[in-house]
């Protein structure tokens, strides 16, 4: 899952980004609402996180400018603004979920798992296919009952195939999900994960349940 935390307060920005990256998600981060938008504009995000507070343009102008044309991308507020108005404002916006601040990075975690798992409308923190599960909250596969291990991006690639279980999903695709923005599209590092995940699902479960889809990607399902 690929977050972008906007947030003027350098510390505070960069300690969210450490926390979302150390819970397996990738996470970019930006410090005014200009760069906000720019980035907006040309990246795929699955949820932003938003202070309202921003330098050169405000928070709630870039989350209006944003659901000009995108109505999908989840909207977390982060604000000292509390009164139950600023809410209100945030959320008749077009923002998914308020939290005010001061917060702690755990219940910050709690809401960012709930909000992305909306948006794939996976109302379980555990995602299954056949003998294979991934919980969302602990981060932790399981094939037959057997814990995996997995590095992070083998985690973010597993999570993302089960989450869109169903139909085939591109290489672009998962490297706009799973990679931060620093990711060389053209390099064959996703090839190699993938890869790696694969030869450790198939040494699990005895079977490999991730399938090439010529020219449309790689779809995973339960052994027929």
């Amino acid at each position: 899952m690929r977050l972008l935390v906007i947030e003027d307060e350098r510390d505070l920005c960069e300690d969210i980004a450490k926390k979302l990256r150390l819970s397996g998600y990738e996470a970019d981060t930006c410090f005014d609402g200009e760069e906000a938008l720019e980035l907006l504009a040309v990246e795929r995000y699955d949820l932003v996180l938003l202070d309202l507070n921003l330098p050169k343009v405000d928070g709630m102008t870039v989350l209006r400018t944003l659901r000009e044309h995108d109505q999908e991308t989840g909207v977390l507020i982060l604000s000292a603004r509390s009164e139950i108005s600023d809410k209100v404002d945030g959320l008749d916006a077009g923002a998914n979920d308020y939290l005010s601040k001061p917060f702690h990075l755990e219940e910050l975690e709690a809401r960012v798992r709930s909000l992305t798992r909306r948006r794939f409308v996976q109302q379980d923190v555990c995602l299954r296919c056949g003998g294979l599960t991934f919980d969302t909250r602990s981060r932790t596969a399981t094939a037959d009952g057997q814990t995996l291990s997995l590095t992070r991006k083998e985690s973010g690639i597993l999570e993302y195939l089960l989450l869109n279980r169903g139909r085939p999903i591109s290489q672009e695709e998962l490297i706009e999900h799973v990679w931060d923005s620093s990711v060389d599209s053209f390099s064959n590092s996703i090839r190699v994960h993938i890869s790696m995940l694969r030869k450790k699902l198939r040494a699990a479960l005895g079977y490999d349940p991730i399938r090439n889809k010529i020219g449309q990607g790689y779809e995973i399902g339960a052994d027929e």
